[in-house]
């Protein structure tokens, strides 16, 4: 069987899969979401051995990959945990969204439903695996994942652990997907199955999302790169301006909640960015910044309108003092991706106007941009973050991997 035939297949099992699992009653899918937690851990021996053939694989990848692409026992416990968030949160499928009747006697109901068949197109990072089957399994979804030839082993190990689960309680075989081989051709195939795929989602880099963009024929959502900002206002507390930026910057700088752009109003930038930077440099941070930021840290590197827009993913931060709250919005709203950004200041007004103005999908007050995360805004986990504008916008989890319909009731009315 070739290529085109065997990925179609694939889409053509999942699209009739997925008219079971729209139906699928909420106590089934919570127990199999409890299994599939348990059979991660139980399973953990195998599938660290195959992310150690991964990693052994890609010395060569550099640090902020290898760290994607790792997988230990508090990563595989953390996998685990995300599936039994998912039992506790409320199943989407069903819920009435709003109710009314009309002046003819209909009754109308729009009524969240699953949308059916969603593609996964990921890199480096295989916790994606099992976060994706369960927010599918639980919003009532089939799914077909194909994961970066990188994380082929720790993919199939985990993908081989779950589905033993949906065997187990003899659901279709098709409700979870895994493309296997590492052939580029399988992508492209599937960018064009919109007879059988309803949605795609792309997590990756800047160029993969690109081509999927370029070459789909199914609607995709998506965001390119984070260009997070973190502005420190004249009405900071400085010692919380610090612990903020530190954590946006430094935490984990590999991901696309990380902070790259640090920006400094004037009157506080003498006394906040010495100690700042005494952290960031301790930490192995590289500075590139403005003549201003410079001028305190002459050992900084010179900002060029290309570092404002670029993803570092690594531990390099732009950074330009401000002359005013206004200069900071213009600059996010320019430079930005509209991603995840973050004000810290103790005046409301200053706040309120950084939130309302700030065209991103998350805009945070004395909070980290780290927090922009399906797990970490309660939503149990996340399929990926979107900066489109429809269908859904920010974190995207349970809701956002639903549609809905309108169920009308009558009593033989016809239209006049």
């Amino acid at each position: 069987m070739n290529i085109k035939q065997e990925i179609e297949n694939i889409a053509k099992g999942a699209l009739a899969a997925s008219r079971v699992l729209a139906n699928l009653p909420s106590a089934t899918k919570d127990g199999v979401l409890k299994d599939m937690a348990a059979v991660l851990l139980s399973n953990k021996a195998d599938i660290l051995k195959a992310n150690r053939k991964d990693i052994a694989a890609s010395r060569n990848k550099g640090k902020a990959f290898i760290d994607r692409l790792t997988l230990n026992e508090a990563r595989i416990k953390q996998m685990a945990d995300v599936l039994l968030d998912l039992v506790k949160l409320k199943d989407p499928v069903g819920e009435l969204i709003r109710g009314w009747d009309t002046s003819n006697g209909l009754r109308i109901h729009k009524v969240r439903s699953a949308i059916g068949v969603v593609a996964i197109i990921y890199e480096s990072r295989p916790n994606v695996t099992a976060d994706c089957v369960g927010l599918c399994l639980k919003s009532g979804n089939s799914v077909i994942l194909r994961g970066g030839s990188e994380s082929l082993n720790s993919n199939l190990a985990i993908y081989n652990a779950l589905n033993s689960v949906i065997q187990k309680y003899a659901l279709p075989c098709a409700a979870i997907n895994l493309i296997k081989t590492r052939e580029h051709k399988a992508v492209d195939v599937l960018l064009k199955l919109n007879n059988y795929i309803d949605l795609l989602i792309p997590r990756g880099g800047e160029e993969l999302i690109k081509k999927v963009v370029r070459s789909s024929s199914i609607p995709v959502i998506k965001h390119y790169k984070g260009i997070c900002h973190v502005y420190v206002d004249e009405w900071a507390d400085l010692n919380m301006a610090e612990k903020i930026c530190f954590n946006a910057k430094v935490q984990r700088p590999g991901v696309c909640n990380a902070m790259e752009s640090m920006l400094v109003h004037r009157d506080v930038a003498i006394r906040f960015l010495p100690g700042m930077f005494k952290k960031f440099r301790e930490a192995g941070v590289e500075i590139r910044g403005c003549a201003l930021t410079r001028k305190i840290a002459k050992w900084a590197k010179r900002a060029t309108e290309k570092d404002y827009r670029t993803e570092y993913l690594d531990l390099i931060l732009s950074v330009k003092v401000v002359e005013d709250l206004e200069e900071a919005i213009a600059h996010i709203n320019n430079y930005g991706s509209h991603h995840s950004d973050s004000i810290v200041t103790d005046n409301y007004d200053q706040a309120l106007k950084f939130l309302r103005q700030v065209d991103s999908a998350c805009v945070y007050q004395n909070a980290s941009t780290r927090f922009s995360d399906g797990n970490q805004f309660g939503m149990g986990a996340e399929i990926g973050i979107s900066t489109d504008k429809l269908h859904a916008r920010g974190p995207m989890a349970l809701e956002e991997l639903t549609t809905y319909k309108y169920m009308v009731f009558g009593s033989g009315q016809v239209r006049q």
